[in-house]
């Protein structure tokens, strides 16, 4: 038997399986109904706020507004149908019958990640017709929706591996699927807080120098006649690192999907989507506080140094092709350990694990 017609096969059957259950259609019309509440919600806030629903930028909000609701629900169901799916048959008896049979253990394992990246692969596919009412909305370029669905689909595809290789690596099915849960938790939630922790507790020492101006009026006129500089003003405080410590959030899955997806920016530099506003605002993270600065209000070349956001997302380093690397080799990794833990026959089983 040829490795794609053993992987066909293992794909097949466990797509039977999930689309038996009435638990996987209740689930994608949960999602549907969710999705088409935030997209009901949003029209009636654009109607509220804008004279024209129509504006270039609606759309753009709503189309990326759904494909993280897609990555939310992936993230939370995903691991529950995917993290007992070897263990879950061997504690059933029925893995053995497969691994007898002309299957690769490698099949098995990479079949089963397969069908359940198809499965997960179902939310996104469920919301189609709302992503066609966003297309309809806004100018959205065909650039944005490639990038953004494309890189969905393989953050999609890296949570249901990690399902499935704990599936094999750990013996426990309950266990696998709360050890999922809490990767995919350190990746999305975890992240954030390492970050902002190792931020808050790492300072430097401020120092800013404040030269006030005073205008002078005649009295008698009351026109403009001078101006007067104050004397300069030191003021020291403390202000957190968070530039030492950004690359933390290149392996949160969230910004990994909005630092890929091109910077789509108004006249103003203003953000027209949601991937835009957390990739700005992370790349900003990446410039590092003044520590010497001077607020001169007497000096006739004093300027504002504000940066729109289009400008800070421009001449930032982009991170996420580092965090999608971190996340494919930890899949691949993850994977090759099922596959070896699964593989028979075996030469050491683990204390109350079976066989058949």
């Amino acid at each position: 038997m040829s490795f794609f017609r053993g992987l066909g096969l293992i794909i097949t059957l466990e797509l039977r399986q999930r689309v038996r259950g009435v638990a996987w259609y209740v689930l994608v019309g949960i999602f549907v109904l969710l999705v088409a509440a935030v997209t009901v919600l949003l029209l009636m806030t654009m109607q509220t706020y804008s004279s024209d629903v129509d504006e270039p930028g609606v759309g753009g909000w709503l189309f990326s507004l759904i494909l993280y609701f897609v990555l939310l629900l992936g993230t939370l169901a995903t691991p529950a149908f995917s993290g007992n799916s070897i263990n879950g048959e061997r504690d059933a008896g029925t893995l053995a019958t497969t691994q007898v049979t002309l299957v690769s253990t490698a099949q098995i394992v990479l079949g089963k990640f397969v069908a359940a990246w198809i499965s997960a692969l179902a939310f996104l596919v469920a919301s189609i017709p709302f992503v066609l009412i966003a297309i309809a909305m806004g100018e959205l370029d065909a650039a944005t929706m490639a990038t953004s669905i494309l890189v969905l689909a393989a953050e999609l595809g890296v949570i249901a591996a990690i399902g499935v290789a704990l599936s094999g690596i750990l013996t426990k099915p309950l266990f696998s699927i709360v050890v999922t849960y809490l990767t995919v938790a350190a990746l999305s939630v975890g992240t954030l807080i390492a970050f902002g922790l190792l931020g808050s507790v790492t300072t430097s020492e401020q120092k800013t120098t404040h030269i006030d101006a005073s205008e002078l009026y005649d009295v008698e006129t009351g026109e403009l006649v001078g101006t007067t500089c104050g004397d300069p003003e030191v003021q020291y405080s403390t202000t957190p690192r968070y530039d030492l410590y950004w690359g933390i959030l290149a392996a949160n899955p969230y910004v990994v999907l909005a630092d890929a997806v091109p910077g789509s920016f108004d006249t103003h530099g203003n953000p027209t989507n949601l991937f835009s506003t957390i990739a700005s605002g992370v790349r900003s993270l990446q410039e590092p506080p003044e520590l010497d600065s001077v607020v001169d209000m007497c000096s006739t070349t004093y300027a504002d140094d504000y940066k729109t956001p289009k400008e800070i997302h421009d001449q930032a380093v982009p991170s996420w092709f580092v965090g999608l690397g971190i996340h494919v080799l930890l899949a691949a990794g993850a994977l090759w350990w099922a596959i070896a833990r699964t593989r028979t026959p075996a030469g050491k089983l683990t204390k109350g694990s079976r066989i058949a």
